[in-house]
């Protein structure tokens, strides 16, 4: 079985001294998010195997401070390809992922993970900042993900996670 974690990013700084959108940085509510949930991957031992974050500011740090606070043992791995993605784009990353890899990670943009949470389970979610899903497939290979080829174990959002 591969299990597959959606990460979106924290809430973003829009009144940062930034030079791009790629280098928009997360404000201090995001930086709470990426943490608690960081924090609540791990109580549940639900940690992944690896990370694959998108280049922008705002996803990397969201990943590392995840990984962080919930003492992950896991490789950090990003791409600039997760960042203004589409879900086709989004599939090809998995399918490039090694099969000895049970759990990955990739924290990324909207309108991405909504849209790629459909395509993969059929689910309609809103995907807010720092929300995680967890999709579950009956498969032993990335290469074999498809559409619809998944079930929605879970989405949560960080308001609705207890302080750990």
């Amino acid at each position: 079985m591969k299990t597959l974690m959606l990460l979106r990013h924290g809430k973003s700084d829009w009144d940062a001294d930034y030079a791009s959108d790629h280098e928009r940085p997360l404000a201090k509510r995001g930086e709470k998010a990426a943490k608690k949930v960081g924090r609540f991957v791990k109580a549940i031992d639900e940690v992944p195997n690896l990370i694959v974050s998108s280049t922008a500011e705002r996803a990397y740090r969201t990943a590392l401070m995840a990984k962080e606070a919930g003492k992950w043992n896991c490789e950090i791995r990003s791409t600039r390809r997760l960042y203004e993605a589409s879900p086709v784009d989004l599939l090809d990353v998995l399918r490039e992922i090694d099969d000895s890899v049970e759990c990955v990670m990739l924290v990324g943009h909207e309108p991405t993970w909504s849209s790629t949470i459909n395509m993969l389970t059929g689910a309609n979610v809103r995907f807010p900042t720092a929300a995680l899903a967890r999709i579950n497939f009956a498969r032993d290979s990335w290469a074999s993900i498809g559409m619809k080829a998944g079930q929605l174990g879970w989405f949560v959002v960080p308001k609705s996670l207890p302080d750990l």
